[in-house]
């Protein structure tokens, strides 16, 4: 297949001049994007698995004709299960080959629901209530992994639950889950389910987007949805059956899902499978440049961290010129990083940016055209992507906003879901005439690019002045110590808050707090965003998919601000811990323990302290007591 160039807006617009339902082919479903390329191509490798994450260890592979067998098998036992057509089956699994059976024969016969097994049993628990899950499919008991003993403590407190299908796993199966390989193997390889609709609107997932704490909420994505994702990502990055791409983020994400899953699967591509890990595993990274050269990839998918850890690997002689670009995504990447990888791999690297309440990817660099650090790209074709002023928290759409102008990003499109699970988290998300408000910051250029400033919610308001943290963030990662920047408020009783920054260093780097201020002094020139502190981490927060967590960010400055605020009063040898927790209509509210030693002056302190963390725009209770 020769797909045209695409260099700038005006090619996007030459593609939509052919309506989207004339480029995909049907029927319109995963299933059916996979048992069309196993017709054309039966033993072209779809999957291949490296356990460990070293080649070196071996592998397994998996042709299309075995990939859509396994997916029919997989479809026809859950269906001999009881799942039909509107029925969720939940999965905890690693990068597994199995993941993909799992994945794509729930969707061929009813609603996936893919699971972070990091997430705390509580949660899980939620999330399965919420999407009224009927059967699940997890990893089975491992020496390290813990995914099965999780299942054990939530599988009873699941009404709707009524299969447990267990894959791998030490000892035998218990009576009240089944093997998940072993029932696969008894089933017919033609399918005996009701298919997919032919257009495509049968819903096929609801992803998880709640975060890791706070009430689940469900995004439900159709067939339409993913395969015309899958179709744009394949135009935008022109891939095809010559392409390898390498996966390394988790299969319980929509990036993994479909960058390196959906989109190479639909036209006959190889994907790559770096250990169950993916890039979480230290094997799989420090083997990452000589598996680029055993699979000759193509192309990968990352986000800035995995970036920056690839970084300090060496290649020792590893021949990298089969790869075209790599791809990332799912977090801000800071001018400096692009810069840096590129500069030191000598890869074409292609931002771009999306939700899962957008499928998947929404906008993205163009492979032939400018590649602009910094900024997500140009809207993928049939996306509409428009920056607007919105009047005021929830309110309605003021205007939309010029060149260059800062405002909420919408997106509108055959990619965007069609509302969450529970219709009550749809206000003030999905709008009126179709459009998804991202909670997204962002502006458009001159010639359509798109640059996301921030998030909504991550602004740092600095007494009326609203602070982006990527001002703060990239000026921070222009220091050559610094490997990884974040920026958040810390509470402050005149203020309301100021901005702090917390920040790892380089392998091998060595400076100061001190340092990094006066750094910061000099390179951010926007006097109210200069940090008032920096902080020295050892080791970033970062979620499942190695993205900076900004919650555990913002509980530490809570509880920096608490604690310093109690030490300004009673001393700064005073005995003071703070803890952070989740509250359901507060939102966090902190428990706040001192012990004082002197007794005399106990209720004065008292009354003083309160008074000053009463300035503090933060929930908090005390507790005192005296050594």
């Amino acid at each position: 297949m020769v797909r045209p160039p695409l260099r700038n807006q005006a090619d996007v617009e030459a593609l939509e001049r052919v309506p989207l339902v004339e480029r995909l082919e049907r029927p319109v479903s995963s299933y059916a994007a996979i048992a069309r390329q196993a017709a054309r191509s039966p033993h072209a490798t779809a999957i291949t698995f490296v356990p460990t994450g070293d080649p070196d260890d071996g592998e397994q592979r998996y042709d299309y004709a075995t990939l859509l067998t396994r997916v029919t098998q997989a479809a026809n036992a859950l269906h001999g299960l009881g799942v039909e057509r509107g029925d969720v089956v939940s999965y905890m699994l690693p990068n597994l080959p199995e993941t993909h059976f799992a994945l794509w024969g729930a969707e061929a016969v009813g609603i996936v629901n893919p699971i972070n097994p990091f997430l705390e049993v509580d949660h899980i628990v939620g999330i399965l209530k919420a999407a009224s899950t009927r059967a699940l499919v997890a990893q089975g008991r491992q020496a390290t992994s813990g995914v099965w003993e999780k299942v054990e403590a939530l599988r009873s407190q699941v009404p709707s639950l009524a299969t447990v299908l267990r894959v791998g796993g030490e000892g035998a199966c218990p009576d009240w889950a089944q093997d998940f390989d072993a029932l696969l193997a008894k089933q017919p390889v033609e399918p005996v389910f009701p298919l997919p609709a032919a257009d495509g609107s049968d819903v096929a997932s609801y992803f998880h987007t709640g975060g890791t704490t706070g009430t689940p909420k469900l995004a439900r994505r159709t067939h339409f949805n993913e395969s015309a994702n899958a179709w744009a990502v394949a135009s935008a990055l022109d891939v095809g059956p010559q392409d390898t791409a390498l996966c390394g983020l988790p299969l319980f994400h929509s990036n993994a899902m479909m960058v390196t899953g959906l989109a190479p699967f639909s036209v006959g591509a190889h994907v790559v499978l770096l250990s169950e890990s993916g890039y979480r595993s230290e094997r799989t990274r420090k083997s990452f440049w000589r598996s680029v050269q055993r699979y000759r990839a193509t192309l990968f998918s990352a986000v800035p961290t995995v970036l920056s850890a690839l970084l300090s690997v060496p290649r020792d002689g590893a021949d990298v010129g089969s790869l075209r670009f790599a791809i990332c995504g799912a977090a801000p990447l800071s001018p400096e990083l692009f810069q840096r990888f590129e500069q030191a791999s000598g890869l074409k690297l292609l931002e771009g940016y999306g939700m899962t309440e957008a499928t998947c990817v929404s906008s993205i660099n163009p492979r032939d055209g400018d590649r602009l650090a910094g900024s997500i790209g140009l809207r993928l074709p049939y996306q509409e992507v428009k920056i607007v002023e919105f009047q005021g928290q929830g309110g309605g759409i003021i205007r939309e906003c010029e060149v260059d102008e800062i405002g909420i990003v919408l997106l509108r499109g055959p990619y965007v879901f069609s509302g969450y699970v529970k219709a009550s988290d749809n206000k003030s998300v999905c709008l009126e005439d179709g459009w998804l408000n991202t909670g997204d910051l962002g502006r458009r250029d001159a010639k359509g690019y798109f640059w996301l400033t921030g998030r909504a919610k991550d602004l740092i308001i600095r007494g009326g002045h609203n602070i982006d943290p990527a001002v703060i963030e990239e000026g921070m990662m222009r220091h050559p110590a610094v490997d990884i920047a974040a920026a958040v408020g810390i509470p402050d009783g005149h203020a309301g808050e100021l901005p702090i920054v917390y920040v790892t260093l380089r392998a091998g780097a060595s400076t100061s707090a001190e340092e990094l201020l006066a750094h910061a002094r000099s390179v951010i020139t926007e006097r109210a965003a200069v940090p008032v502190q920096v902080l020295i981490l050892d080791a970033m927060p970062l979620t499942a998919v190695s993205k900076i967590f900004k919650p555990a960010l913002r509980e530490k400055a809570i509880a920096k601000a608490l604690v310093d605020t109690v030490r300004r009063v009673c001393g700064e040898t005073v005995k003071v811990d703070v803890e952070v927790r989740p509250h359901p209509k507060l939102g966090l509210e902190s428990h706040v323990n001192v012990v004082l030693s002197d007794i005399a002056d106990r209720n004065r302190l008292i009354v003083q302290t309160e008074a000053e963390l009463g300035r503090l725009s933060v929930h908090w209770v005390t507790k005192w007591s005296v050594a």
